[in-house]
């Protein structure tokens, strides 16, 4: 699987499969890539790896880091110290977004109030989706 930013300049592939695909809905990822919510797929450090120039960081709270690229500014992953060994990639940067779907809505509490979802997904509150 692989992935890219807007302009093409920063690509990513992804070996294995994904340890999560989920639906966010907390402030910093929101404000991130300009939307009321967005997925992302978790892949495990050592299943993935940039292809050729790789992106910008951006340290967005303690850590945390998100990345994008400084050519076209798309927002392409984060990564959290919650959730360490996992790099988290933006489904809406995948070559083929159509292949995945979310599993689980988190950080639910940050749900905008006009944003309307009949999807039937479980939620959670807070970003981690790997706590019970």
């Amino acid at each position: 699987m692989r992935g890219h930013c807007l302009c093409g300049a920063i690509a990513f592939e992804v070996d294995g499969p994904e340890q999560a695909c989920v639906s966010c809905h907390c402030e910093s990822c929101r404000r991130q890539c300009s939307a009321p919510m967005t997925t992302y797929i978790g892949v495990l450090d050592s299943q993935w790896r940039w292809l050729g120039k790789p992106p910008k960081i951006f340290d967005s709270s303690p850590g945390v880091e998100r990345t994008f690229c400084d050519h076209c500014g798309s927002p392409l992953s984060f990564r959290s110290k919650n959730m360490s060994g996992v790099m988290h990639f933006f489904a809406a940067a995948m070559e083929e977004p159509e292949k995945l779907a979310p599993t689980l809505h988190v950080a639910f509490e940050e749900k905008l109030p006009w944003l309307k979802l009949a999807d039937g997904l479980p939620t959670r509150v807070g970003p981690d989706y790997t706590k019970d």
